[in-house]
């Protein structure tokens, strides 16, 4: 296949259609407005319905509608428009939905910036709406890494029955790199497939095969029964869907843990501390829920490194799923800003001499 030069928001988009989206409901907030606008022009052309709602809350409502029914459907927002969106989301995740959902982070909180910014962390895999639940969510650090992701976050969702997150910081979106895009997926609901959803009942059929979509459950036996059966669904994800990415790591005396594009700020800064003797690599989690932690450990606890460094966009939040990771092996330290600035590769090879200075 060429390679294309597209902008992060519509290789996105487009990726999701060739995954078989084929409804899209969303409402416009910067630095993500690109995806609804390509949306707005490509699915008339498949077939497909866009629909601008007439707000986050709607249009998540919405999503929870068309995934009932074992349709392939994607909403994207910006980080206010996803803490909008937090009870629904809740909603289809206690309904057991498979959907999509594109969080592309800007500065916060509150309205903050339109700045790429990694601040909704917390929010993405510790949860941001109420109750006991979790979503499978990625944190892509190129394009062609989220459109190669898109290929398989419907089987993924629609295996495990829970809504993926793409945690996305801004630049994902607003940059524009050469892609490799995918062929187009016919995706057609198979009822058979799919026995949960509602996909037309009537009168004469069987009543079991009835479909009910619901995330009540009144009496606290059902829904302790119900709660534990999400979270044996977690723990299935959780053995067998970690992600992760490992770069110079072999020898390294210092690793540096970050996630997004964060991590190319560092891996750029690993090349130049390497040319000059210093043995530095990077531990990259493209699943941040779950997250990796036996294979961050067992990078860490290598003989030959002496301490951590995680970088992120925030004023350390990655940092407490790192920690719980090392339980206290190797020491960890902290290089971040808020308000949507990146650290820069002089930042981390300065904060990486300190460390070594203090050793």
């Amino acid at each position: 296949m060429a390679l294309t030069l597209m902008k992060g928001s519509e290789a996105i988009a487009e990726a999701a259609i060739r995954a078989g989206a084929r409804f899209f409901f969303g409402y416009p907030i910067t630095p993500q407005t690109e995806i609804p606008e390509y949306m707005s022009a490509r699915m008339p052309e498949i077939g497909g319905c866009y629909l601008q709602a007439e707000s986050e809350v709607a249009a998540i409502n919405m999503v929870y509608g068309a995934a009932g029914t074992g349709a392939r459907v994607i909403t994207s927002s910006s980080s206010p428009g996803i803490s909008l969106k937090q009870e629904g989301i809740s909603y289809i995740a206690g309904a057991q939905l498979p959907c999509v959902i594109l969080n592309v982070m800007r500065g916060g909180p509150g309205l903050g910036n339109i700045q790429a910014s990694q601040g909704d962390y917390f929010q993405g895999v510790k949860g941001g709406g109420n109750g006991d639940y979790h979503l499978l969510t990625y944190a892509p650090s190129s394009i062609q890494e989220a459109v190669d992701i898109l290929q398989f976050a419907y089987d993924k969702a629609e295996k495990y029955r829970m809504p993926v997150l793409f945690l996305a910081d801004g630049i994902i979106a607003q940059m524009m790199e050469p892609v490799e895009m995918p062929e187009m997926v016919e995706y057609k609901v198979d009822p058979e497939k799919k026995p949960w959803a509602a996909t037309g009942w009537k009168p004469g059929d069987d009543p079991k095969k009835r479909a009910v979509i619901n995330s009540l459950f009144i009496s606290t036996e059902e829904l302790a029964e119900h709660t534990d059966k999400l979270q044996a669904v977690y723990r299935e994800a959780e053995k067998n869907e970690q992600m992760w990415e490992t770069y110079k790591t072999e020898d390294a005396e210092f690793i540096i843990t970050a996630f997004g594009t964060v991590a190319r700020v560092a891996k750029t800064a690993i090349d130049e501390m390497r040319e000059e003797g210093l043995k530095v690599g990077l531990f990259r989690p493209i699943t941040v829920w779950p997250f990796p932690y036996e294979p961050l450990k067992e990078v860490c606890e290598q003989a030959s490194v002496k301490a951590v460094l995680d970088t992120e966009v925030n004023e350390g939040q990655m940092i407490e799923d790192v920690k719980l990771a090392l339980n206290g092996a190797r020491p960890v330290e902290f290089l971040g800003h808020c308000g949507s600035q990146f650290p820069t590769t002089a930042e981390l090879i300065a904060k990486i001499r300190e460390m070594k200075e203090a050793k």
